[in-house]
């Protein structure tokens, strides 16, 4: 039975008599347009600025060569590659009546020719190829994204804030540690408060104090480990009052119920729940697919190998994934996955342990896709008493 939210193929009947399909290979300067028209024996290429009026009236003004030519349009059906663009086109071009669709780049098969030609109307064409197959409701041509709503795109930014401000915390503690143990100092934490006031203090290895520069340095870095504290500190207040408004409501019921699981803090609960968990996925092989945590073999003939982690997912989601279940084995010893692993590890034939916590990070995103989407608790899995 066809899935209702299968992207990987078109479930609308395609007609192409009545239908216009159009799609637009974008970049930063141009945006080249390219079109099937119902009644017009040419396949009209445009290039234009990046402007959605100016596409809409080149629709429009295609729309009528076909009216012109005996064949009224009944859909019009526009596709581009997901990129730096987003999806605020795709929005724009649906609130105004075409179909539009966003189409994941790395699904569109291209030549492994070692020196194939690549130009914006060789990319065009091949857009057009792969679009109309998947509107034809054929498997393998390409794959499309589902389209996220603004205020779904907007709840993911604190997550992904402050991830980039706890590495520009560490990338400047980093530094500085460096920099002492180039005079011979080591043991200094940079990242604690009282940092600045023992600065004036710390002696080199030969006897003396930090030189004048580098203790201006280390003052201004300091400065900005204090800015970047109070960021992150902002954001999680923030979160925390938001989830204390309205506890009940939509994703914020998801993330209070995976903080629940002993082991699984705010951030992991609202990372998942923002990035994967609240996504309608039909099945528990497209919630790993997403994540990337799916295999990728190599086999042909009697060659089978495999290459490991396919990598094709949300790198932000599988990273995490991976920590959290690191994080899993230390606080749910005694719940079925974490006996599972033990069962597959331990001993002297056991399977490397690198290799299964891969494994168990599948099984794990599973496991809280069932509880946050059924509510069923994951076999042993021990929870917090609910506030």
């Amino acid at each position: 039975m066809a899935q209702v939210n299968d992207l990987s193929r078109s479930l609308t009947a395609f007609d192409p008599i009545s239908t216009m399909v159009v799609v637009v290979e974008m970049s930063k300067a141009s945006w080249l347009v390219s079109g099937v028209v119902p009644g017009v024996e040419r396949q009209p290429l445009k290039k234009l600025e990046p402007d959605a009026t100016a596409l809409l009236r080149l629709i429009e003004r295609w729309r009528n060569e076909a009216v012109r030519a005996g064949r009224p349009i009944s859909r019009i059906a526009l596709a581009y590659e997901a990129g730096r663009d987003g999806f605020w086109l795709a929005r724009w071009l649906i609130a105004r009546g075409i179909e539009a669709h966003v189409i994941h780049s790395a699904s569109v098969a291209v030549s492994r020719e070692r020196k194939r030609a690549k130009t914006d109307r060789l990319d065009a064409a091949m857009l057009m190829r792969v679009f109309l197959g998947w509107l034809r409701g054929e498997r393998g041509h390409c794959g499309t994204v589902a389209i996220p709503t603004m205020e779904e795109e907007d709840a993911r930014r604190p997550s992904r804030e402050r991830e980039s401000l706890v590495d520009e915390r560490s990338r400047i503690t980093n530094r500085m540690k460096s920099a002492l143990a180039r005079l011979g100092i080591r043991g200094f934490k940079p990242h604690l408060r009282k940092a600045p006031e023992r600065l004036a203090g710390l002696q080199t290895a030969e006897g003396t104090g930090l030189p004048a520069n580098i203790i201006e340095e280390f003052r201004r870095d300091m400065a900005r480990l204090a800015l970047v504290r109070e960021q992150i500190s902002s954001i999680e207040k923030t979160r925390a009052e938001r989830l204390e408004r309205a506890p009940d409501t939509g994703p914020h019921a998801m993330v209070r119920l995976l903080a629940r699981v002993i082991g699984i803090g705010i951030e992991t609960a609202d990372m998942l729940v923002r990035e994967i968990l609240s996504r309608k996925l039909r099945d528990r092989r497209a919630v790993a697919r997403y994540a990337g945590l799916t295999g990728s073999p190599d086999e042909s003939g009697l060659k089978r190998r495999e290459k490991g982690l396919a990598k094709a997912g949300n790198a932000r989601v599988r990273r995490g994934l991976i920590q959290l279940a690191w994080r899993f084995l230390m606080f749910q010893k005694d719940s079925a996955l974490a006996q599972w692993y033990r069962t597959r590890t331990e001993g002297p034939s056991g399977a490397r342990k690198t290799t299964m916590i891969v494994a168990l990070a599948r099984k794990l995103l599973i496991a809280l896709w069932r509880l946050v989407t059924t509510g069923e608790v994951p076999d042993g899995v021990e929870l917090r008493p609910a506030a």
